[in-house]
């Protein structure tokens, strides 16, 4: 009998998959344990295993195609089998689902004509009300400009040229002298008639035209469809940023003992330590002095994590990815470096499994390297708290009262007010700062 082959849940926070390549076609025999496609998910791509034994009928979702978790995907059955019943099913459950949320697009259809007519209806009245406000304008000022007419004409007669206000603002502007001019208004008055076909002062000067260049050029741009990596990370962090009250604690921290001290052990290290499997460390050391930064907030109950699993932020080419380190704080450096290598590698390949990314406690996101001095992030579901780690910069800083230069970087931390207090933050980073200052504690 023919089985139905559906869109399996390949991690968390999926909701539907993108079938990146189907590696068996229509008519191929086969067996339990093969691959059928490989499938995007909002974390990586994965193969699509077949759990089934037959032949291939039917594909129903072509190579970049999407299709939501348990949607039909293909159907396995034997030889030559009839398998259009099966079809007709999937189709007619599909249409009575559309016909289920039709009465409801209707009354949508409805309340939004009955909005746009009240909104119509309050348009016109204020339309009404401004018409009749101009109107009212309008006659005040030509009751104003008959008062000036009058107050102009009766120009005193001492010797002075009469001209309308309009008239000498223009004369003004053209540079022309008007006791030239002979006027043609009552009484010989200069009005604005007289003055349009004299041409101004500086009309015979040459001006200079300036030849610009021409620029050919086309507006234009790149579609680029929405992977289902990025629709993740969209939705994920929209929730938690409009979720989670977040606030924001910002440290400075010096540097140098770090820098001489990483310096010294990758001196006989066969592993390059970095500032980030430092800090990683640091970090897992406080969390254990700080159980509450290490909570998360799981259906409206406080869990107090008794593990120090953090997530390390990677940048790939289609957004960010945050594999998991486990049990950090009973890691050497080593192990943490050679660890963070190996999933940082796998995420930008996209061979992360579901059991890399999940389970985070606490998560860091480090900019450093990018030249980026101090920022924020956004938390990362389901932590309290997440880590922005800023570049170590050459800093003047006072010490023993002298002012002598200083390696100093910058971390702020995101906390979510559920959770975490501003008091509990703040120790929390004290802590930090009091390890990473003096990095032997790291190691005791």
């Amino acid at each position: 009998m023919a089985e139905i082959i559906r869109m399996p849940k390949m991690s968390d926070t999926m909701e539907e998959g993108v079938i990146a390549s189907w590696l068996k076609k229509v008519g191929d025999e086969i067996k339990s344990g093969d691959i059928l496609a490989e499938v995007e998910t909002d974390k990586a791509t994965m193969e699509l295993e077949s759990y089934d034994d037959g032949t291939l009928l039917h594909i129903g979702i072509k190579d970049g195609e999407s299709v939501p978790v348990n949607g039909i995907i293909a159907i396995i059955g034997e030889k030559d089998e009839d398998i259009s019943e099966i079809l007709n099913e999937a189709s007619s459950d599909s249409s009575h689902k559309e016909e289920e949320k039709e009465p409801l697009v209707e009354e949508n259809i409805d309340k939004e004509e009955e909005e746009e007519v009240k909104n119509e209806e309050i348009e016109e009245v204020k339309n009404e009300e401004i018409e009749e406000v101009k109107n009212e304008e309008i006659n005040k000022d030509l009751s104003d400009s008959v008062k000036e007419v009058k107050s102009t004409e009766n120009f005193s007669s001492n010797g002075r040229t009469k001209a309308s206000p309009l008239a000498k603002k223009i004369a003004l502007e053209k540079g022309i002298d008007l006791k030239n001019i002979q006027g043609s208004g009552e009484g010989g008055r200069i009005i604005k008639k007289d003055l349009e076909s004299i041409p101004s002062e500086d009309a015979n000067i040459p001006s200079q035209k300036i030849d610009l260049p021409k620029i050919i050029a086309e507006e234009s741009y790149d579609e680029i469809a929405f992977s289902q990596m990025r629709k993740t990370i969209s939705k994920r962090l929209s929730e938690s940023k409009f979720t989670a009250p977040h606030f924001y604690l910002t440290m400075e921290i010096n540097m140098d003992n770090c820098i001489e001290g990483r310096k010294k052990i990758n001196e006989t290290s066969q592993v390059k330590i970095s500032f980030n499997d430092i800090i990683l460390k640091a970090c897992a050391s406080a969390l254990r002095k700080h159980p509450m930064v290490n909570s998360s907030l799981i259906e409206n109950k406080i869990r107090k994590n008794h593990h120090i699993h953090i997530g390390v932020a990677v940048a790939v080419d289609e957004g960010l990815l945050v594999p998991v380190i486990r049990f950090a704080d009973n890691k050497t450096l080593t192990h943490i470096s050679l660890e963070v290598k190996d999933l940082a590698d796998k995420a930008k390949e996209k061979k992360l499994q579901p059991s890399d990314w999940e389970g985070n406690t606490f998560t860091i996101s480090n900019l450093g390297m990018f030249g980026i001095e101090e920022f924020t992030a956004i938390i990362n579901p389901n932590d309290s708290c997440i880590l922005a780690v800023g570049g170590i910069k050459n800093t003047p800083v006072v010490k023993n009262g002298e002012i002598v230069p200083g390696n100093i970087m910058k971390v702020t931390m995101s906390c979510d007010h559920r959770l975490v207090d501003g008091a509990t933050g703040a120790k929390f980073l004290k802590t930090l700062k009091e390890l990473l200052e003096d990095p032997i504690k790291i190691l005791v």
